[in-house]
């Protein structure tokens, strides 16, 4: 279907484009990841600029919602600012960064957001505005990066603002300039990079920053780049003799700072560092300054990205805690993401102890709290915590699936966002010899149900249809607190209000916990149930499951309650009716 298209970049331009560049990355997701041969070759690149993007969508949105709300008060204007929607754009890209490419990503949109909210004295800007934007996109990104080289995402950056310098007339023009400018550069990336020479693949980042410049380009002219030019994937290279395609660097292979390539002997470093840290930072330009100097003395891979008192940092280090311990020191770190690239078996790397047997079938979950993850290891399963508004990065399944340390493997993702990054995490565990399964769960009570039913002695595929049917089968439901004004599918909820989700929709909005939930267990047993699943949070009150399992003996004579403890879940309640 066509898009119809933008004359101007104006607010619904952002948003447009918005919407267009996470569809497209959720189309070239697999191949993005399936290139990603560095900085660490852990098959994720795509995933990443996906959630980073999604966190852009999700803020752009809010603001539009904002806007919509406010559209009946006397004097309110119609719709956001450009310079709103940027901005939107901007701080979401850069909360919901993930990994360094992503991270790069969100200071390149923070490049333009800074020259598009400076020109925002009129609704909107044309093309020479948007070439100014693109150029300062590119060399705010390379001032982020601690050592950048060429041959990555920021030479493919730097391409697309030359090529849009340039161009004469509007933004469609620009787009097109820009895009095909990047898609240029991308192509001769192997040349610049041994480790992209020898697998055969351009940089996967630079992918990502193609696909999203052709969905700006979609948004000023109503069509997707077709597809004669449809970004080429991989190098037009010979490979190296015994190297094909989509393979990780050679043993001799080292990456510095900001995906850049180098032997070992060149970098004068050792070994692949074996943790990623990626942390906000709320602090002062100053103290960032610092922290700068402290983390790239401690490892490579340094992206720093942000300003105005709020950061983003990436680091790839050995000694994760001393790169957090920085942070501390420099302001308050918070959505502290650790991820350990496990290269080698990370159970006997360095032990001098013979590598484990693999055990023949395992379960790995992820789950909101420390409560249910006792819960699920008691039951068997290798467990991954994912904390409120911190969800897990696909490097940190993929290490929970090595944990498991199991020839088959069925991976429950237990929420509904996590299905790009779960399946991401499965192709890249399946590339290691691993035969995975992905049930879809949207809840960690859908999760029980499935863990319920796993029998490791029967076979696999079997397994696999019984704990799938057994999660399907299973209604699930939350109770939480709104943070903020927001339209819902039960009509307007104020910040504080409690909120009852059913199947992952606001079905009841009220002030008492206990009545909401009451509400909810009572729509959800409305169409039958044999089993009731309570999961309680830390900061849900203790009385609520006592009046939920009375009222469920009183009117429900057939149906049984089981309350577990969560633990700090984020959801006050989690309910599942089997």
């Amino acid at each position: 279907m066509a898009q119809v298209p933008q004359r101007f970049f104006d607010a619904l331009a952002v948003r447009t484009w918005c919407g267009l560049s996470l569809r497209a990355l959720g189309r070239a997701r697999e191949e993005i990841d399936a290139i990603n041969v560095y900085p660490v070759a852990d098959g994720d690149t795509g995933t990443n600029l996906y959630l980073t993007v999604e966190s852009a969508v999700a803020a752009v949105e809010a603001v539009f919602a904002a806007h919509e709300l406010d559209g009946g008060a006397p004097g309110a204007a119609e719709g956001p600012s450009l310079a709103e929607a940027v901005g939107a754009m901007a701080h979401g890209a850069l909360i919901g960064a993930r990994g360094n490419s992503g991270t790069i990503l969100a200071q390149l949109l923070r490049g333009m957001a800074q020259v598009l909210t400076a020109r925002s004295e009129s609704a909107h800007t044309e093309g020479p505005g948007l070439r100014l934007a693109l150029r300062n996109a590119a060399e705010s990104a390379r001032q982020a990066v601690a050592h950048p080289v060429e041959g990555t995402v920021l030479t493919v950056a730097s391409a697309a603002a030359d090529a849009a310098a340039g161009a004469e007339g509007d933004c469609a023009e620009v787009a097109r300039a820009a895009y095909q400018g990047a898609r240029a550069a991308l192509a001769a990336t192997p040349a610049q990079l041994p480790v992209l020479e020898r697998a055969g693949v351009v940089d996967a980042g630079g992918h990502g920053l193609v696909t999203v410049l052709g969905a700006l380009v979609e948004t000023f002219t109503g069509q997707a780049p077709g597809p004669g030019a449809a970004t080429v994937v991989h190098a037009r290279v010979e490979p190296h003799e015994g190297v094909t395609p989509g393979t990780s660097p050679a043993p001799g292979d080292e990456v510095l700072a900001g995906g850049c390539a180098a032997t070992a002997t060149e970098a004068g470093r050792g070994a692949d560092p074996a943790f990623e840290v990626i942390y906000l930072l709320e602090a002062e330009d100053a103290a960032v300054t610092r922290l700068r100097q402290r983390l790239d003395a401690l490892g490579d891979s340094l992206v720093v990205v942000g300003g105005d008192g709020l950061w983003n940092v990436h680091v790839h280090v050995d000694d994760a805690g001393a790169a957090v311990e920085a942070g501390v020191e420099a302001g308050r770190p918070h959505r502290i993401r650790i991820t350990h690239f496990g290269h080698g078996d990370a159970h006997t790397a360095g032990t001098g102890r013979p590598p484990r047997e693999r055990s023949h079938r395992a379960v790995v979950a992820v789950v909101p709290g420390e409560g249910l993850a006792g819960l699920y290891a008691e039951a068997g399963a290798t467990t991954l915590l994912a904390r409120p508004g911190e969800p897990p990065a696909s490097g940190e399944l993929v290490q929970a699936v090595r944990r498991a340390h199991a020839h088959e493997v069925v991976l429950l993702p237990n929420d509904a966002e996590l299905r790009h990054t779960a399946a991401a995490a499965a192709e890249q565990a399946r590339a290691e010899g691993v035969r995975v399964a992905l049930i879809p769960t949207r809840s960690a009570v859908q999760g029980i149900a499935a863990l319920a039913v796993h029998e490791p002695e029967r076979r696999f595929d079997e397994d696999v249809v019984a704990m799938t049917s057994a999660a399907g089968a299973t209604r699930y439901a939350e109770v939480t607190v709104a943070e903020h004004r927001s339209w819902t599918t039960a009509g307007i909820c104020q910040a504080g209000d409690v909120l009852g989700l059913i199947d992952g929709d606001v079905a009841v909005i009220g002030a008492d916990v206990t009545e909401v939930a009451a509400t909810v267990l009572d729509r959800m047993l409305s169409a039958g149930g044999e089993l009731v699943t309570l999961v309680l949070g830390d900061e849900a009150p203790g009385t609520v499951t006592e009046h939920l399992e009375a009222r469920v003996r009183e009117a429900y004579l057939a149906v049984d309650t089981v309350v577990h403890r969560g633990g700090r879940q984020g959801a006050l309640l989690l309910v599942g009716v089997e």
